[in-house]
């Protein structure tokens, strides 16, 4: 077994982890940044394309305080107002940071440009180059991280459990997927910054470790989560011809840059039916076409592969070109013209706006124990605002990084054995039987499809209470399944073990969506029950999410946090 010490363990290396653990080092602290895939290589924000929304006002005048109001509004009625200020107030200072950091966001006369997305009164969405937003930022950060002499960076190491003792971290407990050995980590704070769930839904756009280990790991360890009924789905995710080697929701820069038209198969525009109103401009936010193309498929106005056609044939060839260049011939390569084709498009799973219930300063009701970036709850309401997501992860992660830090420098480090052993014991036992060779191979992978399948059909966009009940009832028996279930002998990079504890984190946070969604009883943002078509006043609350003594999930509702903090 190997043991380490550190002032703050971050768990998980996006965009909100790198940041996090560069403010934590800053601010005089030790830190462990662990992830289970490479540094920087995993997680959504290297997938991000081009909407990172600032209040620079550099394109126009603008201020925070807009940028605030257009997140409230999106919101629903259900953001933590004083989190979304604070996002809205520092993605300011992040992106300017960043820009001193020659990330390389593109300029117009010298200015930051700044475009216009969905649910913003103005253009401030600045991107780097096309649709390479992602890489440059987590190339950017993972240069400032190598700089930092005081961040120990270990890729390859999954953390299972964070320990706790006396409602304080003591540490967490993991192990090192090259060759199973059980890794122990004594630290006075830890960040979960492991991002989002999208990888419990069929059609996703996340990569493969986004299967709700952050909120599973926070439940586990006592704390709360908010507002879990609340996955994003993209509106025009990717769906036909064929498209190799580009981001399935890379339509979305299109769309808002220079308008896009949504017709059903009978060429008719139908946003209009739903409240939405497109015209040339992308305005209409996302849960609303979501709801849109989903009710034009039930109505059978969709494609024979189930979506939407999305045309640009309006715009000419030197507009397209003029905005995104070298683009248009990767997707000439893949045999889309865009002056003479339509491509179809649907909804897919993207964002979650729920997670790990935090104060200003990113602690939960765990003392030591912070959130970072897509886990945390709460800022973004029932609805993201477009744009949102990536200064989420800076600001967050800075945040977090710098608090966990100002508690964790110089205390005295508390590590117990006894607190650790149930974590160590369960890892020990499934390393342990598999030693005849056998395992559950095929069985773990049938699971993850049917989980992914019950995600999408019963618990996806349009949802109802029986759908709901039904996958409630049928994830709980995954759960018990999963138990008795013995991952395959492969002693190096065990990918059965990973698959094992991969879909521990996902039943645990299906059941809390699950659940959450079951017990709000109207339609709001990206929530749409079809048996409660309208948003129900009643319910301007946020859900709280617990674990029972008995491994239950538990749950009961909070008033919206309202006021903004100094």
């Amino acid at each position: 077994m190997i043991h380490l010490e550190t002032d703050v363990l971050v768990v998980g290396a996006g965009g909100a982890g790198m940041y996090a653990a560069i403010a934590a080092a800053r601010n005089g602290a030790d830190v462990i940044l662990a992830d289970k895939s490479l540094i920087s290589r995993g997680g959504a924000t290297i997938m991000a394309q081009m909407t990172t929304a600032a209040a620079l006002g550099d394109e126009e005048p603008d201020s925070w305080e807009k940028h605030y109001e257009d997140t409230l509004e999106a919101g629903r009625g259900l953001c933590n107002e004083e989190l979304s200020a604070i996002l809205c107030r520092e993605a300011i200072d992040r992106i300017r940071e960043m820009d001193d950091w020659k990330v390389g966001w593109a300029r117009k006369d010298g200015n930051i440009t700044g475009v216009m997305a969905p649910g913003h009164s103005v253009p401030r969405c600045v991107y780097v180059d096309f649709l390479n937003t992602g890489p440059a930022v987590a190339k950017c950060l993972r240069t400032q991280v190598a700089r930092a002499d005081s961040v120990m960076r270990v890729s390859g190491l999954a953390i299972n459990d964070v320990v706790v003792e006396n409602g304080a971290v003591t540490g967490a407990v993991g192990w090192n997927l090259e060759d199973e050995t059980p890794v122990t980590i004594a630290a006075n704070a830890v960040i979960i910054a492991a991002g989002g769930l999208t990888r419990l839904y069929q059609r996703n756009s996340a990569s493969v470790n986004m299967n709700g280990d952050g909120y599973a790991m926070a439940l586990r360890a006592g704390a709360d989560l908010i507002d879990m009924e609340f996955p994003q789905f993209f509106p025009i995710g990717h769906l036909a011809p064929r498209l190799v080697g580009m981001d399935p929701i890379m339509w979305d820069p299109f769309r808002y840059k220079l308008g896009g038209r949504l017709f059903n198969a009978e060429g008719e525009e139908f946003l209009h039916k739903y409240g939405g109103e497109d015209a040339e401009k992308y305005t209409t936010t996302r849960d609303i076409i979501s709801y849109g193309i989903t009710k034009e498929h039930e109505a059978g106005l969709t494609t024979e592969n189930g979506g939407v056609h999305l045309s640009f044939q309006h715009i000419p060839e030197e507009k397209l070109r003029e905005a995104f260049g070298p683009v248009i011939d990767k997707l000439a390569a893949n045999g889309i013209d865009l002056t003479k084709d339509t491509v179809e498009v649907a909804p897919i799973a993207h964002y979650h706006m729920g997670g790990i219930r935090v104060n200003g300063q990113m602690e939960t009701s765990i003392t030591g124990l912070y959130g970072a970036g897509e886990v945390v709850g709460g800022a973004n309401g029932a609805n993201r605002l477009s744009g949102n997501a990536i200064p989420e992860a800076f600001v967050f992660g800075e945040r977090a990084g710098r608090f966990a830090a100002e508690y964790a420098r110089g205390r005295n480090r508390v590590w117990s054995d006894a607190a650790a052993q149930e974590h160590l014991d369960l890892l020990n036992t499934l390393i342990g039987r598999q030693s005849d060779g056998s395992g559950d191979k095929a069985a773990l992978g049938e699971m993850w499809f049917e989980l992914q399948n019950l995600m999408w059909e019963k618990v996806g966009v349009l949802r109802t209470g029986d759908k709901l009940a039904a996958a409630l009832t049928r994830i709980r028996e995954m759960r018990v399944t999963l138990a008795d279930m013995v991952p395959a002998d492969d002693a190096e990079f065990n990918m059965t073990l990973q698959d094992w504890y991969d879909l521990r984190s996902a039943l645990l946070t299906a059941e809390s969506v699950t659940l959450a969604a079951i017990n709000r009883t109207e339609s709001r943002g990206a929530h749409q029950r079809e048996d409660f078509e309208e948003m129900d006043p009643a319910q301007v609350h946020n859900q709280r999410l617990r674990l029972g003594d008995d491994g239950e999930v538990l749950s009961d509702y909070l008033p919206v946090a309202k006021g903004v903090a100094a």
